[in-house]
């Protein structure tokens, strides 16, 4: 019995079994959950009249999150490696990883900021703050995730407390339609995506990016068929969270439905929640199959932006939600802008990605600008309509400037330089990767869009219809919502000032 127990090979110990954790390198997304977390308690004892400290809270857990990011700045870090192989790891904190947290943990900032006043009066407040940071959390998560299993959580984690945001306004028909649409759209995408990544992994035998892209090359004959479709199956159910055409059809509605500052959620954190999907799986794990999904990337492209800016051509400046309408499907236009870059990156190596960061980056910050000024001008004008917009600049010159500016900026012209500049970033990526014919396609469409945002930005300064003698008294714009204008018009003046700051991610390699 002895001589057996002391020959026996010694079981490994628990200390080796247990990996070590970087806690400072998953703080952004971590805080956020736990303080998603809080709040849900928080919202069982807090008393009605007291529910916006509840708003308070989620924005300073959003703060801290984003301050957690300052520390990581050299981009360096990982964890949750793999025993057998230190460079396979799950957690990734790169600086293409911080560049999207900044970018999503800001976004869900300036959403809180628009959203702390509809709270107070019209949305269920412990939910709505529980959902936001918990869609957050996830889509802090999903820039970091090396593997597909964690890439798909996060995924989902960012995804499914956006449909209930959405469906948020009780009672309201439009809102509940709008949320089911998105619900039934993005759960199909996740179905057609989940059978791609099991085919992914019972071809290559692995989940981990990295170990794919390099099992890919040595995948059995019999299995290739098998790994192809895993690869056309993933990248479709990523088009699909996009918002990429012809997958983009649950966009204007669910924009309408949801509420305003959910729709400004949308229109930035989730496009970038798509697209950083789509460059992980493309540049980091299927770089094998290039010659694939490069040129499929390419035409959808070049569908979504003449999809997006053909419907927004044609949106009726007096419709009901016509000005949100129009920003949805401009919101569609842009997805398209920022997919040339990734396209491009199948003929030209990863360098282009951050051509679309930095994009993302500027159509961030005056989008958001965008939807600050229209949830302002929805407090007089719930309809939301192009027209309503008329004769702003009589009434509210600093909210008309600014709108002005953030239109100009989406279209690419003086002075909004840095939209100028970012488009002129994503042409030269397409063309320095041979592809010519999108960047044709690319400078008929900045054309058409210049029609329709010249157009509302004209409106803005157009002398009210039948302006009355006394015009109403104002009413007080809360103070969050202001707040989020200013914040947004300011770096948009920065960034046109000093374009460098985004643009040099356009000259960096972010891996």
């Amino acid at each position: 019995m002895t001589l057996a127990a002391t020959s026996a090979p010694s079981a490994p110990s628990a200390g080796d079994l247990v990996q070590s954790v970087d806690w400072a390198a998953i703080a952004p997304p971590t805080i956020a959950a736990v303080v998603a977390l809080v709040v849900l308690v928080a919202d069982l004892f807090v008393p009605k009249a007291r529910k916006q400290l509840l708003g308070w809270g989620a924005i300073a857990g959003l703060v801290a999150a984003t301050l957690t990011l300052v520390p990581l700045r050299k981009g360096d870090r990982s964890t949750f490696c793999l025993t057998t192989d230190a460079d396979a790891c799950s957690y990734t904190a790169d600086h293409f990883t911080l560049v999207i947290q900044f970018l999503v943990l800001g976004g869900a900032l300036l959403t809180g900021l628009l959203s702390l006043h509809d709270t107070k009066e019209k949305l269920p407040a412990g939910e709505f703050w529980f959902l936001l940071l918990s869609s957050a959390a996830g889509a802090a998560l999903l820039p970091a995730s090396r593997d597909l299993a964690t890439l798909v959580v996060a995924l989902e984690v960012a995804s499914l407390p956006a449909f209930a945001l959405v469906g948020l306004k009780r009672g309201d028909r439009m809102s509940g339609e709008a949320a089911l649409k998105f619900f039934l759209s993005s759960v199909t995408a996740t179905a057609v995506m989940l059978l791609g990544v099991s085919f992914v992994y019972a071809s290559t035998g692995t989940l981990h990016l990295t170990e794919i892209a390099q099992n890919l090359d040595d995948v059995p004959a019999q299995l290739e068929t098998l790994a192809k479709a895993g690869v056309a199956l993933t990248l479709v159910g990523f088009a699909f969270k996009t918002a990429a055409v012809p997958f983009h059809f649950w966009v204007p509605d669910t924009y309408v439905g949801a509420p305003l500052p959910i729709a400004a959620y949308l229109s930035v954190v989730g496009k970038a929640v798509g697209f950083t999907g789509l460059v992980l799986v493309t540049v980091i794990a299927f770089p094998t199959y290039a010659d694939v999904w490069g040129p499929a990337l390419a035409v959808l492209a070049a569908l979504t932006m003449t999809v997006g800016n053909v419907a927004a051509l044609r949106q009726v400046s007096t419709r009901a939600w016509s000005a949100v309408r129009l920003l949805a499907w401009s919101s569609v236009a842009q997805a398209g802008y920022l997919l040339v870059p990734i396209a491009a990156a199948a003929y030209s190596g990863d360098d282009q990605i951050g051509a679309t960061v930095a994009y993302a980056l500027m159509y961030a910050v005056v989008n958001l600008g965008a939807f600050a000024v229209a949830a302002l001008v929805a407090r007089t004008h719930p309809l939301n309509r192009i027209s309503d917009y008329r004769g702003l600049y009589a009434t509210r010159p600093a909210a008309a400037l600014v709108m002005g500016f953030f239109l100009l900026c989406l279209a690419g012209l003086p002075p909004g330089v840095i939209g100028l500049f970012a488009k002129v970033t994503v042409f030269s990526a397409a063309v320095d990767a041979g592809l010519g014919w999108l960047a044709v396609v690319m400078g008929v469409n900045v054309v058409i869009a210049l029609y329709y945002y010249l157009q509302w930005t004209a409106v803005l300064f157009r002398a009210p219809e039948g302006a009355p003698a006394q015009p109403p008294a104002k009413q007080p714009v809360p103070g969050p919502v202001t707040a989020a204008i200013v914040v947004t018009a300011i770096a948009g003046v920065v960034l046109s000032g000093y374009p460098q700051l985004v643009l040099r991610f356009a000259a960096d390699t972010l891996f």
